[in-house]
């Protein structure tokens, strides 16, 4: 009976284990993980995937197989640096994986800058994360020390950065192709006023909604990760009626970027 009691104790643990981890993953094959915001972002890789299954955990689907020869987990995380971050850690807890590409749409800062442009991340910041005070607001880092400067920056792979950029100029053209930073916040930003902000106080050459988010838990669980941003707007008053219009062009531009990442490692 203790024999028996011992096997089915077993066997419940296993099985306890299985259904929290979601898959069989986890310390087997190492896998580059790409994630987005939204669906859109990622439709060109999945299209051009071999998928081998996709799996359900924590409500997001994870597409695993192969892409331009490299084992991959594809998956959307929905948007905000909420969601961005517990999209990372569960692929971080779920999946064995070697480094990490954030791609899809953002919104141009810089003037040099155009619609349809690629930003590649050098470093991004969470230009919301901070102290409302009577003077004002005072600027903190959303988990200070982590970055390469204390308290401020999260900074990309410089080695994951150059190849990036590199693939944007093959894909979009040196013209059109940037390198520099990116600030996040849980903002749409639709205002000349603000876009000026972050241009003067932060040197951004663009504004989005994940990318420091996925950065900070990167840099906890020690993954090498790069920040792909294509323009579908300037953050502007038009910025909604721009997003609406080049969203599709866009992520298709990142997602043909990530392709070109992945034949060049």
């Amino acid at each position: 009976m203790k024999r028996i009691l011992a096997i089915l104790t077993a066997i419940v643990s296993a099985f306890v284990i299985l259904s929290v981890s979601g898959c069989d993953d986890k310390g087997g094959k190492e896998y580059i993980g790409i994630i987005s915001a939204m669906d859109k972002e990622i439709e060109v890789l999945i299209e051009n995937a071999d998928i081998e299954k996709v799996e359900t955990v924590g409500g997001e689907k994870y597409h695993v197989g192969t892409l331009c020869g490299k084992n991959v987990i594809i998956t959307k995380s929905g948007i905000g640096k909420v969601r961005a971050s517990s999209g990372v850690t569960t692929m971080f807890n779920t999946y064995n994986i070697s480094k990490l590409i954030f791609t899809g749409v953002a919104g141009g800062v810089a003037d040099e800058t155009e619609v349809l442009d690629e930003i590649v991340a050098t470093r991004v910041l969470e230009h919301d994360y901070g102290i409302r005070t009577n003077d004002g607001f005072i600027w903190r880092s959303g988990d200070p020390g982590i970055g390469d400067t204390p308290g401020e920056y999260y900074y990309c792979d410089k080695d994951l950065v150059d190849i990036a950029y590199n693939a944007a100029v093959e894909v979009v053209g040196n013209d059109h192709a940037y390198m520099g930073t990116i600030a996040t916040g849980d903002q749409f930003i639709a205002s000349e006023e603000y876009v000026n902000y972050l241009k003067t106080e932060y040197d951004a050459y663009a504004c989005e909604m994940e990318g420091a988010a996925v950065a900070a838990i990167c840099i906890k669980y020690q993954i090498p990760f790069v920040v792909i941003r294509a323009l579908s707007d300037k953050a502007d008053g038009n910025a909604h009626e721009s997003y609406d219009n080049f969203i599709d062009i866009a992520g298709g531009n990142s997602c043909r970027i990530v392709m070109k990442f992945l034949k060049s490692l």
